[in-house]
């Protein structure tokens, strides 16, 4: 989302905006009469020949599709768009017609090929790519090996995950996104049994974004970069179904929108002239895995709890009508049983919990079930036209159950439902490629509770060498969460490619999208009590001189429902991007990727909102004297339908260059800088659209001697009597309070501005026959992420008291409600990585490949990684920048396969990082009234390493030739953390020392995944 508070008058907004719609009404029609594929998915060749040709095609092993462009009078040829795969060339010469070999194009590789016709046949050369193909009847075949290409790739940071990789890297839940760690910079988050997420630099998963076919997967409303990521176990996308995708973790060219830290471009796989199919099963449970350190060591030891991972699926494809029509189907399914661990909090045993509490302790099993659909037709009437229709459902349900002190009782139960179209038409001339796109989308999630009664907070007190530790204990009944959010649209692009001019590829695209973002929520759903089981009431003076306090809460607080309202939002946005790139072949050494894009998003819902005049009214100096004399103006953050506006300065120049050092560009000197904007998530915004229609309640009970009970007589401070352990009396304690009494109050900066990052590289790549080499550095700053502030104030206007703890005014709330919280910009990261990558190609004649990584990164962030609510502070420039929590300084990570004798086929995954930083609160110079926020690098009991992995897979195939001669069956096994390193992470977040009382850990615990499948 857009938007920005602009002087601009109401008129010239209106005319503004039917301007930009009418510029994209009409380049869409220009689109539809005239179509080239954005680099985001397809391949791009251009080279030169010499010797007398006078036309080039491109001819694809597979389909036989055939694009043909012309040669300029210096032997210049350009295929502006080409799908990846494998293809030959077929040069016209005066003397008949010549094929090269047979050579593999990338997704989003803009290569370089240039050669002589003179270059006569011979048997292929060591390394070739794949040996000649036959050549035409009426002509001879040029030598032209995969390692004569040569790919420019600008300023971009990244590496291509081939289908090799994607089949033969052991993995752990067939997620194709968990291989792009290979490139600088990326990290892929994957736990026994968590959620899995990608990341960039010093940003959290929210940034990134995966475009499959050339289509955004983002998502607007929720965490996790690309929708349906948000808490799930779930895949995006069926792996199955993925040819191969290219992971750029920095500066990527103007055709990349709604991204600022990683994007990740895939394609998907197609039918060919040839019945191919495929089939699958993968299992393991607990008793193909180690025990894990909770299993073994914790307060409860059991065994072993019941776990399982069973998935399976297959694919079909091939032609309808030969060279013509050609379809491809996937299925892929999954059924996750995964132990979860209640645990008592401050280290307490369950025996020292009354009877009736103790059987909640243990560990307990999560259910999750997903079911991923993918089908596909390609038609190709002509060499000039390719049409394109693909489907997408994902439909997945289970729960969500953190390991920790809540009972098994409170778990969600979740579900994910999504449905993506694209229909698409490239066409291609002479000098010209035009790529014409539609798209729907359909997203929902929706967690609910699974019982539907009270839930109780247990906190206590205790007292260890001297020193007083109060912490929650135990949580019971049911869940808290209930919302309903998703989005969904259409969308229309162009991308038109224009060759006409010498040296120069420029590419130019428009998109206009209209997408409904939706939100329903109720997070207090079960009312919450809070009790002090270290309360005595008979003798409050003395903490934890009576039995367990299970009776007499300190709090509660709830959802309620304003009469009369709807707290589900359907916002209508708009959204447009334009962009423009030219790739300039400025002389045979030097090249130029020059571009430049522009978006803007308008969501009325929130540029026209206006706030309830009772809550306006309650922060104003006449009831709320506490903001006079504040470090911000609330009236910034009053909206009366007028002072919001779209911000339209989203300018994104991204430049980049190549030189080669050498005339052959085996040595490669590239650099380039970019700026790329993203969007603020609607799940903030929404917070304060829908405020008043459902909100939190806090109410207090005054409770004799116990502290947590102490307040001000009020109509959200009231004595405890049973009957607010009841619907009744909850009612009864809203109908004795004024409206809104105890909720919170939200306010979002008029000014809202745009979160975006600058990214500069610069390297040196090197190319010896099938190794590749690189050497570089990054830096990426990201500015303006979104948080909330605590907008509360003492009387005199102070965030902090003058003497005495250092303590947030949390206690000064505007009456009658409870607290302000400020939605602003402010959030900041720097990341600079320094990074080395190697790489070995494989080939039929040199079986074997490896892709290493080691980046070296130091990370900075002005609040704790991952953290949105900024509540300790009076503004985001009060926080110290510090070392980044979510990025360790060193990580080297390397994957390789080799073919064995005997049909064997082995592959391996590698995985050490440095100890991950925590951040605390400490005492400045002794003064334990003073604060100050620290970074220290976590000391695993002297191990220098905080994470270590080591994978492998070794796969068996059975040539059997039942269906065709490419019919096999393959069985294979999988061990996940052949060492069973345990890399802990629970530490003491002041000494960064590790907490052995904390068994989690990061990773996997030992296991062995058995496998089976054929394919034809």
């Amino acid at each position: 989302m857009i938007f920005s508070h602009k002087n601009r008058s109401a008129v010239a907004r209106r005319l503004a905006l039917a301007l930009v719609q009418g510029c994209a009404t009409g380049a869409l029609a220009i689109g539809i009469a005239a179509p080239a594929h954005a680099q985001e998915s397809n391949a791009s060749l251009r080279g030169q020949i010499t010797g007398g040709a006078t036309q080039v095609a491109a001819v694809r092993e597979d389909t036989g599709v055939r694009r043909s462009v012309a040669i300029d009078a210096n032997g210049r040829y350009n295929f502006a768009s080409l799908a990846a795969g494998a293809y030959r060339l077929e040069v016209t010469t005066p003397d008949g017609v010549l094929s090269t070999d047979t050579f593999q194009l990338s997704v989003a590789q803009n290569a370089v090929l240039n050669f002589d016709v003179g270059e006569l046949a011979a048997p292929a050369e060591d390394g070739a790519e794949d040996s000649p193909e036959e050549a035409p009847a009426d002509g001879d075949v040029i030598l032209v090996t995969g390692d004569r290409i040569r790919t420019l790739e600008g300023g971009e940071v990244g590496i291509n995950i081939s289908q090799r990789l994607i089949e033969q890297i052991p993995q752990t839940n067939r997620n194709f996104l968990a291989f792009a760690d290979l490139a600088p910079g990326v990290q892929f988050i994957d736990n026994f049994g968590g959620d899995r997420r990608l990341q960039g630099g010093a940003q959290n998963g929210n940034s990134v974004n995966v475009f499959i076919d050339g289509v955004s997967q983002k998502d607007y409303v929720l965490r996790g970069g690309i929708t349906g990521q948000d808490s799930t176990q779930g895949n995006p996308f069926p792996q199955a179904a993925i040819g191969e995708y290219r992971v750029i973790s920095s500066n990527y060219k103007a055709e990349f929108d709604q991204v600022s830290s990683v994007a990740v471009t895939a394609i998907t796989k197609s039918g060919t002239n040839e019945f191919h199919g495929s089939g699958f099963i993968d299992f393991t449970n607990e008793k193909l895995r180690a025990a894990r350190p909770i299993e073994i060591f914790g307060t409860n030891p059991l065994g072993k709890t019941e776990s399982r991972d069973l998935q399976y699926g297959g694919t079909l494809g091939g032609p309808i009508i030969r060279d013509k029509l050609f379809f491809f189907g996937t299925y892929e399914g999954k059924e996750i049983v995964t132990p979860r661990d209640v645990t008592p909090g401050l280290d307490l045993a369950p025996s020292d919990f009354p009877s009736q509490y103790q059987g909640e302790f243990g560990s307990r099993s999560e259910i999750f079930n997903e079911n991923l659909y993918f089908g596909k037709l390609d038609f190709t009437p002509n060499s000039a036209d390719v049409f394109q229709v693909s489907l997408k459902y994902r439909d997945e349900d289970g729960e969500d159950f953190s390991s920790g002190n809540a009972a098994y009782s409170t778990r969600t139960v979740t579900s994910v439902k999504e449905w993506r179209g694209l229909a698409r038409w490239e066409h291609t001339s002479d000098n010209f490629i035009n790529d014409f796109k539609v798209t729907y989308e359909d997203v929902t999630w929706n967690p609910r509770p699974f019982l539907l009664e009270p839930r109780n907070v247990f906190r206590a007190v205790i007292f260890e060498d001297d020193t007083r530790r109060e912490d929650t204990i135990l949580q019971t009944g049911g869940g808290r969460s209930f919302q309903d959010k998703g989005q969904d649209g259409w969308q229309i692009s162009n991308d038109f490619t224009w060759t006409g001019f010498d040296r120069h590829t420029i590419k130019a695209g428009v998109k206009a999208k209209w997408v409904t973002l939706n939100s329903t929520e109720q997070n207090s759903f079960n009312p919450q009590y809070t009790f002090n089981t270290s309360y005595n009431p008979d003798d409050p003076d003395n903490l934890n001189s009576g039995p367990f306090n299970d009776q007499i809460p300190y709090e509660l607080n709830f959802s309620s429902v304003a009469p009369g309202t709807d707290i589900t939002l359907n916002s209508k946005t708009f959204q447009f991007g334009i962009y423009i790139q030219d790739d300039w072949d400025v002389t045979d050494r030097l090249t130029l990727n020059l571009g430049v894009r522009w978006d803007f998003e308008r969501t009325p819902d929130f540029l026209n909102y206006v706030h309830d005049p009772a809550r306006v009214a309650a922060v104003q100096p006449d009831n709320y004297p506490n903001l006079v004399n504040a470090n911000y103006d609330i009236n910034d953050f009053i909206s009366t339908g007028t002072e919001r506006e779209v911000f339209y300065g989203a300018i994104q120049p991204r430049i980049g260059f190549s030189y080669w050092l050498d005339p052959d560009g085996q040595f490669v000197l590239f650099g380039g800088y970019g700026r790329s904007y993203d969007r603020n998530q609607f799940d903030f915004v929404q917070q304060e659209l829908v405020q008043g229609a459902a909100f939190g309640r806090t109410f207090q009970f005054q409770n004799a001697g116990d502290p947590r009970g102490e307040c001000t007589a009020s109509p959200t401070c009231v004595p405890f009597d049973p009957i607010y352990l009841t619907e009744a009396g909850r009612q009864q304690l809203i109908d004795g309070a004024p409206p809104g009494a105890g909720g919170e109050l939200r306010f979002i900066d008029n000014d809202l501005k745009l979160p975006y990052s600058d990214q500069f590289s610069l390297g040196v790549r090197s190319t010896f026959d099938l190794i590749n080499l690189e050497v570089g550095y990054s830096h990426i700053a990201s500015r303006d992420g979104f948080g909330y502030l605590l907008g509360n104030r003492r009387p005199d206007g102070s965030f902090f008291p003058d003497e005495g703890n250092a303590q947030s005014p949390f206690g000064f709330p505007p009456s009658p409600y409870g607290a302000i919280l400020i939605g602003t910009n402010g959030i900041n990261t720097d990341a600079d990585s320094a990074y080395l990558k190697f790489g070995k190609r494989y080939t039929p004649q040199s079986p074997w490949s490896i892709d290493a990584t080691y980046t070296f990164t130091l990370a900075e962030e002005n609040r704790r990684f991952g953290e949105f609510f900024s509540l300790d502070f009076p503004s985001f420039d009060d926080y110290p920048v510090i070392r980044s929590r979510g990025v360790r300084k060193h990580r080297f990570v390397m994957a390789g396969t080799v073919d064995l004798p005997l049909n064997f086929t082995l592959g391996s995954k590698f995985q050490i990082a440095s100890p991950a930083y925590e951040q605390a609160f400490i005492s400045v110079d002794g003064d334990p009234d003073s604060r100050d926020i620290v970074a220290v690098e976590r000391d695993s009991n002297g191990d220098l390493w905080g994470f270590r992995q080591f994978d492998l897979s070794l796969t068996k195939y059975f040539d059997i030739g039942l269906i065709n001669d490419d019919t096999r069956i393959w069985v294979r096994a999988d061990v996940l953390n052949v060492f069973n390193d345990r890399n802990y992470n629970g530490f003491n977040a002041v000494t960064g020392e590790r907490d052995f009382n904390n068994l989690s850990t990061d990773g996997f615990p030992r296991t062995l995944k058995v496998s089976a499948g054929f394919e034809f």
